[in-house]
Parts: structure tokens; sequence; C-alpha cells
């Protein structure tokens, strides 16, 4: 399954998405009496321990490239694995994951603040309608602050998501992956400490399947991404809700209410309908340029490669 074709990029963001509700499904087992600051400092270890394999790929002649970025992405991460887990021992399995899906609305709104990004009806609607998707969930009369957790897990995925531009040019994934984990470890080494709870053995062993699924998922976006247009198999993202709402039926017994199907549409909906609209818009544009011109013959065409690969 290499990602080549827009067939095998869905399958494997279809099977990514499986990997990521397997390491939530990991965190909901432990129970909301974990030791939450113990738990986010056990993963960042367990996470740089399977990146070890990979430091061969780092770049040593410029290491510490991107430091403050680097480090403003490590500390904003480690909010957003405490939200995530306080959001996934204390809410049901697809609830969480549906309000994970304002991360995409979010990035869309700090994307014109920050970026001065244009915006389009669709994605005004997108975001009006996924806020009243969140509403309708969450419900003002039961707000909760395991709710807001959720929120505060989308918020820091789409920070960072926004972030990425601001990191170095050429720099690779492991070599991004490996700095923001290490930049992070300090802060949650003082998290932990402070939190004072004895050191848990038994949940090191799920701070690693956690982290090994959420790096399995990444693996697969990385693939998926690599050569087709995103626009054109990003829907296929959104079947992470539907594998939530499968395991926590299977798994914890939660059967979601129709609040909960009614929000998730309103928060999903219109990120589908965004995706489709741009795969036309690029389907459209590719329409309208210019023809290809005419094949070289044999002879010119060999030496056009040989400029090209120099």
């Amino acid at each position: 399954m290499t990602g080549r074709t827009v067939h095998s990029a869905i399958i494997l963001l279809v099977i990514g998405n499986l990997l990521a509700i397997f390491s939530d499904a990991i965190i909901k087992w432990q129970g909301g009496e974990i030791p939450v600051l113990q738990f986010v400092f056990m993963r960042l270890l367990c996470t740089l321990a399977v990146l070890a394999p990979l430091l061969p790929l780092i770049d040593r002649d410029n290491l510490f490239r991107g430091t403050r970025i680097h480090l403003l992405r490590a500390h904003i991460s480690i909010v957003g694995v405490l939200c995530m887990v306080i959001a996934l021992t204390n809410l049901p399995l697809a609830t969480a994951n549906a309000l994970f899906y304002a991360a995409p609305l979010l990035v869309m709104t700090l994307g014109v603040v920050m970026f001065r990004e244009r915006t389009t009806p669709l994605s005004v609607l997108a975001v009006i309608s996924g806020f009243a998707g969140i509403l309708i969930i969450l419900r003002p009369l039961e707000f909760t602050w395991q709710g807001v957790s959720a929120l505060g897990a989308a918020a820091a995925l789409g920070i960072n998501a926004l972030l990425v531009r601001k990191l170095p040019r050429g720099q690779s994934m492991v070599h991004t992956l490996v700095l923001t984990h290490v930049y992070g470890l300090p802060a949650a080494l003082a998290l932990m400490l402070w939190e004072g709870a004895a050191w848990d053995w038994g949940l090191m062993i799920a701070a690693f399947g956690s982290a090994l699924f959420i790096l399995g998922y990444s693996a697969t976006v990385l693939l998926a991404y690599r050569h087709v247009a995103a626009n054109r198999v990003t829907s296929a993202e959104y079947t992470g809700l539907i594998w939530a709402i499968g395991f926590g039926w299977l798994w914890f017994g939660e059967v979601p209410d129709l609040w909960f199907f009614a929000g998730s549409v309103l928060i999903v909906g219109p990120l589908v309908l965004l995706s489709l609209a741009e795969h036309r818009g690029l389907r459209r544009d590719k329409r309208e340029l210019p023809s290809p011109p005419r094949p070289a013959p044999a002879e010119h065409q060999t030496d056009r490669l040989v400029r090209v690969h120099e």
C-alpha cells in the first residue's frame, strides 16, 4: 500500500483513523482516576523510544534549527494531550472524537486571523454550522469541564497545525517529531513531579500502545498525502467518527443519542462539502489548463530528462 493512487490513499486514511481510535480506546480503558500528568510524560518517553531507530534521518548539521517554534509547539502539544486524556477518560468515545473535529474549524478561523486567508461562503458556513454542532452535542445546560477539555484538545491540534507553516523549510518529519517531544520532556517531567503520583508501570504499557498507534496514524497520513492531492482524499479522515461510534458501542456500551448525531452532522457535514468543493475546483482548473505540447522526438526526450535530473 503505497498511497500512489486515490484508492490506496483512501484506504490508508481509513486504516490510519482506525489506528487513532485504538489509541483513544487504550486511553479510555484506563478510566478517569489515572494520574493524567504521569501518563502524558510516559507517552512522550514512549514516542521517543519508538522514534529512536529513525534518529539517523535527523539533519545533525542543523540539529537545533527552528528551536523557538519547536518549543512553542511542544508545550501546546502537552496541553493538547492533557486535555485529550481528560476528555477520553470522562466522555463517551464518539462524543470526544466529534468534539475533536472542531480542530479543522479552528484552523479555518485562525487562518483568517493569523494569515489573512481568504474565506468562502461555504467555509464561513462550516464554521457557523460547526459551532452550532458543538453546542448541540455539549448542550449548554449540561456543559462540563470534560467537554471543555475536548475543545481544548481540538484547539491545540488546530494551533499546532497552523504553526507547521512556521517550521524550517526542508526539515524532515522525523526531525520535527523528535525535537517536539524532546523539548516537551522537561515541562512534562515537572508537571508529573508536581502531580506526585506513584510510578505505575502498568500505565507505561498503555502509554506505549497509545504512542505506537498514533505514530502509525501519522505514517499512514504521510503516505496518503505524499502522492495524492489532499482535497481528493481528505474526506476519508472523517471515517474516524464512524470507528468511534462502532467501538464505543462494542467495547464500552455507549449508545449515541439523537443530539450527538445532529451535532456531528453539523460539524462534519460542511467539512465534507468543503473537501468536495475543493476537489471539483481542482478538476475544473485542470480542464482549463492549455493542452500539453506534443511529445518531442525520442532523441530530444532523453536529453530533456538528463537536464531535469541534473
